[in-house]
């Protein structure tokens, strides 16, 4: 069992596309550099060049290879959603240029005013409907097709707060129904422990399929607080409900021993999701994430 280990600019507050304030691309690197990992995410759309020979020369005078990118993908409305649709496929293009194995999709977030009202605490009838299932994973494996056949990359889902992929049985119903030879997990612990489901349970479910680690941390008591105060994802944020590994409630050792039964062989991103205003030392607090899973866990 082999984790190689990258972080990406979310660890310094580059949380979506339009988060304000975010620090200078050139600092992230500097500092994702310095705190002792090899690789990187894209970050959020236009935050890295896209112009490849510039993103190639600012990742290869630190010594960084770009892994993948956290990318938005409309899964209900797949190609109608022009924007969206452009802005991943050309998200696709920049990765398969720098030789990137995975993209990373997540279902467009807090546009649905009940998902994001109601995150950490998703019933089934805050759901999509069997018929709009079947209408996302054709979506989905679509895209990934293309991805595969023209630019060489696999695409894995990543559930998160917020979106349509959230709940454990939401996993479920985009899996069960996308071409496993196209689709697999970016299996995030945290957003399925925020989301109301036990990361080991869906990590032995899905050993198969999943393809890709983010490595993120969350404290439940914090998750149940904000829940009980009906609050929504940035209010989970400020309240560090995503601390540095090893200060919140993820069962790193159940999932470390999956991850060595099934032999697994891949990428790894470190993400700490926190805001720019936060008083977080985004720097120190990548050091320690990197030690902790050196230290505790020998990735």
């Amino acid at each position: 069992m082999k984790v190689r280990v990258a972080t990406a600019p979310v660890s310094w507050g580059v949380l979506m596309k339009d988060t304000p304030n975010v620090p200078p691309y050139g600092q992230v690197l500097d500092g994702i550099q310095e705190a002792g990992y090899v690789g990187t995410e894209l970050g959020p759309y236009g935050y890295l060049p896209f112009e490849v020979p510039k993103l190639r020369d600012e990742l290869e005078r630190r010594g960084l290879t770009l892994i993948s990118a956290f990318t938005i993908f409309n899964f209900l409305a797949g190609k109608e959603d022009e924007t969206v649709y452009r802005e991943a496929l050309e998200t696709v293009q920049v990765l398969s240029a720098m030789g990137c194995g995975h993209i990373v999709l997540s279902d467009v977030l807090f546009t649905v005013e009940n998902r994001a009202k109601r995150a950490g605490r998703i019933r089934r009838q805050d759901s999509l409907s069997d018929a709009e299932w079947d209408q996302a994973a054709a979506n989905v494996d679509a895209f990934a097709k293309i991805v595969l056949e023209e630019y060489g990359m696999k695409c894995a889902a990543h559930p998160h707060i917020g979106g349509y992929l959230e709940t454990d049985f939401e996993i479920d119903a985009l899996l069960e129904r996308t071409d496993p030879g196209l689709v697999g997990l970016c299996f995030d612990m945290a957003h399925i422990a925020y989301g109301g489901g036990d990361p080991v349970a869906v990590l032995d479910k899905w050993r198969d399929r999943t393809w890709y680690l983010h490595i993120k941390e969350c404290n439940g008591h914090v998750r149940e607080e904000v829940i009980a105060r009906g609050g929504d994802y940035y209010d989970g944020v400020q309240s560090c409900v995503f601390p540095e590994l090893g200060q919140g409630t993820v069962d790193w050792h159940g999932i470390n021993r999956i991850l060595h039964e099934i032999d697994f062989d891949g990428w790894g991103t470190v993400e700490q999701d926190i805001l720019p205003e936060m008083d977080i030392d985004a720097l120190e607090s990548a050091k320690r994430n990197r030690a902790f899973l050196q230290e505790e866990l020998g990735w």
